[in-house]
């Protein structure tokens, strides 16, 4: 199915559900407040533009941390409902690059991001809560680790200090105890 019959049928479909007799104005009203992008949308668009990340890897606990530099290129997508972040850099002597997209789900209330890079084929996806006092969202999920055989759970919190700074903290789990494996600072170029 190409792209222009796929969309014709979303249409028709989403005209033919709207125009329903069963649909209410607080129905209608519901819709409305899911699709549109919000003050916690136009707070995630603060952060486009280009940002230099300074990146610390610890490979497992107590292991001296590697240093690399990257470079992130963030901008609002599908009429500022999401934020895409291109990543780009050398992890191990090899180029990286990443893909994020976050946003926030009006019906659920949470925050949803999703990450996908060079270095794996799996998806990792994770939602999350905002922190007014630290100015963080803190995420939890999932993402495949290939040593496992399965998927493992993590955590992320991104800080937004000021600005021109944030900090991403990224652990994993494992048997209950969290281990800090990446933090970036990234700073707006």
């Amino acid at each position: 199915m190409n792209r222009l019959t796929f969309a014709f049928l979303l249409a028709a479909c989403l005209c033919g559900a709207l125009s329903s007799s069963a649909q209410s104005d607080a129905d209608m009203k519901a819709m409305m407040a899911y699709a549109n992008p919000g003050p916690i949308h136009q707070m995630l668009a603060k952060s486009v533009g280009t940002w230099k990340g300074d990146i610390t890897t610890w490979m497992q606990p107590g292991a001296p941390p590697m240093t690399t530099a990257g470079e992130t290129t963030n901008q609002m997508i599908l009429g500022g409902r999401y934020l895409q972040s291109k990543n780009t850099g050398n992890f191990m002597g090899m180029p990286f690059e990443g893909i994020g997209v976050i946003g926030y789900d009006n019906a659920k209330k949470v925050f949803v991001n999703s990450w996908i890079d060079n270095m794996g084929t799996g998806m990792m996806y994770l939602t999350g809560t905002w922190d007014a006092a630290t100015k963080s969202i803190t995420f939890t999920g999932t993402m495949v680790d290939p040593t496992a055989g399965g998927d493992v759970k993590v955590k992320e919190v991104m800080k937004m200090v000021d600005d021109n700074t944030q900090i991403l903290e990224m652990y994993s789990i494992t048997g209950g105890k969290e281990f800090k494996n990446m933090e970036i600072k990234y700073t707006r170029k």
